[in-house]
């Protein structure tokens, strides 16, 4: 007999006998109840529920008890793993569900028959360590059953091999692919079409969602609820979907693939290869009319940059001629018609990006080391949000440890089009007066003078040496990082101190977290990448240090033209959307502090306008309920009581 909620969550219920260490949390309860109540009744519901509730489980529950079909987003690939690996199974066992569960990832992460064996056969790797990787991913591919690069653990994430071995929603051959009957990404999606739990990451079921407005789409029609983890990231998310983008790296993935496509099938037509080579170096050139650190460009700074509206000119141009150019070879092989309709489709969309006039879109540009995107995102989601969740009538669930203002959800509401929507907020069950401290050091300079990262490390530096290291460093620029980190490293050797020290990008995420936790003492300075999704428990980290308050860079393009929008129609654009965004951020970040029951540390925010201007006190009254202190020496006690 199927369990109720309470009884699933009961002392003496599943859970409980099934799970090692499972606690019994009245909120957890209470949240997994609303939920079902949601599921139940094909409604929205908003819910924050604070750092060790138990919301996974919370919403898991439900969803397997629940008797539909239910698709799980998360904000990471790494949480998805997670979820599919871990937690799920683990519910699934406890409860004794028989529901069937499927993980879907974006073709990206798929092994693709075809073109490992173009690449293969083509054999331009650049170096011996790239030949090697090829290699033993053509291995994996032989004995892998889901072609998950995941699973590939000799071949790391970052090679560049992975770009030449999958497949693209471009270039992709569909039914005319010689390898279509052993295609892992359909086996993946034949999979959770038959699942009645699916896991996907928000940017897929984006993808998905897009498709749905072509009639393709596959997931979203056969649900009955949708639940969001880390709902926090989907405004961005959204934003990025429903807007529309070209760049060059899709040019020069065009290049590469018509290239190989011509040796197998068109080694006659000579121009191909000279062509492919003119359109390359535009698409080299166009990047390098903008500086060489990535950056983002309003439209008006692209139009200023010498070369950049006539490099775009010629660069449309030469892909316009190695279209009509693959027209003449297209009936060769179904690789050179797809890379045909390709160079078609890119041209489509430089055009549309160059004569865009839609007001309710902003126009900008992105560098990469290598590569240029133009994007037209959207200024406001809440209509196209509320146009895809009408319809069907499913369930929608929004839930994350930081979604609210001082437990009000308006600004999420209104950016998501949520009208109609409940929203239910749980504290955590910690004890943070005990747990933690939240120091705000007194004397510090405007955050925008000069001298500020000095100022910060000096401020930070007694209460590193008094925690022996086991802190993160969180900086709001990649600059600012960069200064820490080289700030931090004189005055460790100044000092004679042997903390390890650890900077973002020094090895993969999830490499630096494992050295972070095996040293035991280091100090790891980090940027966006560090701010949330990272769990640490225990000894190894027991302080965070922000050095500024998260707001968004004023000159941001996709920002100062949504301030631009909402002053127009005489809102008030800091208080409705820079504070906001920047208490979630601020939130994220100290969440990394405590969790769990027996953890304790100090949460150092460097940046004196928490305490100087008046919405300051809306972040700290955001912030879980730490003791606080502007005095070093409480914080230095605090340590010696540990």
């Amino acid at each position: 007999m199927t369990p109720s909620i309470q009884e699933a969550f009961s002392a003496d219920g599943p859970l409980a006998s099934g799970i090692p260490g499972y606690r019994l949390r009245a909120q957890q309860i209470e949240m997994a109840e609303r939920i079902a109540a949601a599921m139940a009744d094909n409604s929205v519901l908003v819910a924050e529920a604070g750092t060790g509730t138990g919301k996974t489980f919370a919403y898991l529950v439900p969803a397997l008890l629940s008797g539909g079909k239910v698709i799980v987003s998360t904000g990471t690939k790494n949480l998805q793993d997670q979820l599919f690996s871990r937690d799920i199974p683990t519910v699934r066992k406890a409860l004794g569900s028989p529901v069937k569960v499927a993980l879907l990832k974006g073709r990206a992460n798929y092994v693709c028959h075809y073109h490992l064996e173009r690449s293969l056969a083509d054999g331009r790797f650049l170096s011996r360590e790239d030949s090697a990787h090829a290699v033993r991913i053509s291995r994996f591919a032989r004995k892998t059953k889901t072609g998950d690069k995941a699973e590939c653990a000799d071949v790391p994430e970052s090679s560049p091999v992975w770009s030449m071995v999958t497949s693209t929603r471009e270039n992709c051959l569909g039914q005319d692919c010689p390898s279509h009957k052993d295609c892992f990404v359909l086996a993946a999606r034949r999979e959770a079409l038959a699942a009645d739990l699916v896991v996907v990451n928000h940017h897929l079921f984006f993808a998905d969602v897009m498709l749905r407005d072509e009639g393709t789409a596959e997931l979203l029609p056969a649900c009955n609820a949708v639940i969001f983890d880390e709902a926090h990231q989907l405004p961005e998310t959204a934003s990025l979907f429903f807007g529309d983008n070209v760049s060059t790296a899709q040019i020069l993935d065009l290049v590469r693939d018509a290239r190989i496509e011509g040796l197998a099938s068109a080694r006659d037509c000579l121009d191909l290869p000279k062509l492919c080579g003119t359109v390359e170096k535009s698409a080299r050139d166009l990047r390098l009319t903008l500086p060489v650190e990535p950056s983002r460009f309003a439209l008006l700074q692209l139009a200023a940059r010498m070369g950049f509206d006539n490099g775009l000119l010629g660069l449309m141009r030469e892909v316009e001629a190695l279209a009509a150019l693959l027209e003449t070879q297209a009936q060769r092989s179904e690789g050179l018609e797809n890379c045909w309709r390709r160079a078609g489709e890119l041209l489509t969309q430089m055009r549309r990006w160059q004569g865009g006039a839609d007001t309710d879109y902003v126009r900008w540009g992105e560098t990469y080391t290598h590569a240029l995107q133009l994007n037209a995102t959207p200024l406001v989601i809440a209509k196209i949000m509320q146009k895809q969740m009408s319809g069907h009538p499913r369930a929608w669930i929004f839930t994350s440890a930081t979604l609210a203002v001082q437990r009000d959800f308006a600004h999420y509401c209104a950016e998501m089009g949520l009208d109609r929507s409940e929203s239910a907020f749980w504290d955590s069950p910690f004890d943070y007066p005990r747990q933690a401290l939240l120091y705000a050091p007194q004397s510090l300079p405007d955050p925008n003078s000069h001298g500020f990262a000095e100022a910060v490390v000096q401020a930070a530096f007694p209460v590193l040496k008094a925690s022996g290291g086991r802190a993160f460093f969180l900086c709001t620029s990649l600059r600012a990082m960069r200064r820490t980190h080289e700030l931090l490293s004189e005055q460790l050797e100044r000092a004679g101190l042997d903390f390890p020290l650890l900077l973002q990008g020094e090895g993969s995420k999830n490499e630096l977290l494992e050295r972070f936790r095996r040293l035991g003492n280091a100090i790891l300075v980090g940027s966006q990448s560090f701010w949330e999704g990272v769990d640490v428990r225990g000894d190894a980290l027991s302080v965070v240090v922000i050095d500024k308050l998260p707001f968004a860079p004023p000159d941001d393009p996709v920002l100062s033209a949504r301030i631009e929008r909402m002053k127009n129609e005489g809102r008030n654009a800091f208080m409705d959307y820079q504070l906001p965004r920047a208490v979630i951020n601020v939130k994220q970040g100290a969440g990394r502090l405590i969790r769990d029951e027996t953890d304790r540390g100090v949460l150092m925010i460097c940046d004196p306008r928490l305490i100087s201007k008046p919405y300051g006190k809306r972040i700290w009254r955001s912030l879980p309920p730490m003791k606080r202190t502007r005095e070093l020496d409480e914080v230095l006690a605090f340590f010696e009581l540990s």
